[in-house]
């Protein structure tokens, strides 16, 4: 079977006429369902995922007759998940391409649907999806309402206008300054706890200003709103290598300009109520570590030093 380039519209269509007759994930199958067929799959150009029979065999009977897994993301969150472009509504970036190649090693479609980031583990408890895939912070919270299975591992930056003008070098010199962050994510309870460095050396506390995406706290920087927007470094790197051509933002690392923080794993959250799926994405999951998929795939946007070697469950140190 030639592989072929699957699309989100393309998904939606094939999940929905799946779902119509086999049912939703989750409900009894009937006795002679049959698992999802499906042959290989070009994630991008010159990466193309075979199936392994080995392990379509450790997918949930139910996830196999539906032939689908249901995954909430925040759109946008670059390179992470994105629009192709300002006009289209097919998500492509870093977790829709792992996605892709996790659902083809395991002969199922992952199917991605935007939702906001503050509203996606109760949608997944409500039954709505049955994973995450959106850069979230594996966190030991976290974890009473899905299970992680570990896939990234990246620490916190700061973006700010082009050339730095606040001279942001350590945590410090945010004090008393108005400050972006995404509503819900680690970052913002990170920043939180940066008030105590603040409080240490009798500066006015951090101005928190939280959205429900950060492409709203962008347009905060710019307008001028915050003096910088607190997120994950990669994604920092990203919007200010490719924001406006580089001309409008800048980014600044390390712990002691960003704090210190635990060494949590960003992870693939997964439905408490689809037993076995979490570890047959484990599985499918490690063998794109073992092959090189995974890496091209992080080499593709640029980010091949945030990849971690094993694919672990629940790993949050804290």
């Amino acid at each position: 079977m030639p592989a072929r380039r699957i699309t989100p519209a393309l998904l939606l269509i094939a999940a929905t006429a799946v779902l119509s007759a086999c049912g939703t994930p989750g409900t009894t199958p009937a006795a002679d369902a049959k698992p999802a067929q499906a042959g290989p799959v070009e994630v991008k150009p010159g990466l193309t995922v075979k199936p392994d029979p080995a392990l379509q065999a450790k997918v949930p009977q139910a996830i196999r007759s539906a032939g689908v897994v249901r995954v909430a993301t925040d759109v946008p969150y670059p390179p992470f998940e994105m629009y192709e472009n300002e006009t289209s509504k097919q998500i492509t970036g870093i977790d829709f391409d792992l996605g892709q190649a996790i659902g083809a090693r395991l002969g199922i479609r992952f199917e991605f649907q935007a939702q906001k980031f503050d509203g996606i583990l109760p949608a997944v408890q409500a039954g709505k999806f049955d994973a995450v895939m959106s850069a979230m912070t594996d966190k030991k919270a976290r974890q009473a309402s899905v299970d992680f299975v570990d896939y990234l591992n990246a620490g916190p930056g700061w973006l700010v206008k082009k050339g730095n003008p606040e001279g942001i070098k350590v945590v410090t010199d945010v004090c008393g300054k108005p400050v972006g962050v995404q509503t819900g994510t680690n970052h913002q309870k990170l920043l939180q706890e940066r008030q105590a460095l603040c409080k240490a050396e009798n500066l006015p506390p951090i101005k928190i200003l939280a959205f429900s995406k950060d492409s709203e706290a962008q347009l905060a920087l710019r307008s001028g709103k915050v003096v910088a927007d607190y997120l994950d470094e990669v994604t920092a790197g990203y919007v200010a290598a490719t924001a406006d051509n580089g001309a409008t933002f800048s980014t600044v690392t390390g712990r002691p300009a960003v704090g210190d923080y635990s060494a949590s794993p960003m992870g693939i959250g997964v439905s408490k109520d689809r037993p076995g799926l979490k570890e047959a994405i484990q599985a499918a999951l490690q063998s794109l570590m073992d092959d090189g998929s995974y890496e091209k795939i992080l080499t593709a946007y640029n980010v091949p030093g945030i990849g971690i070697p094993k694919a672990t469950v629940n790993g949050a140190l804290d």
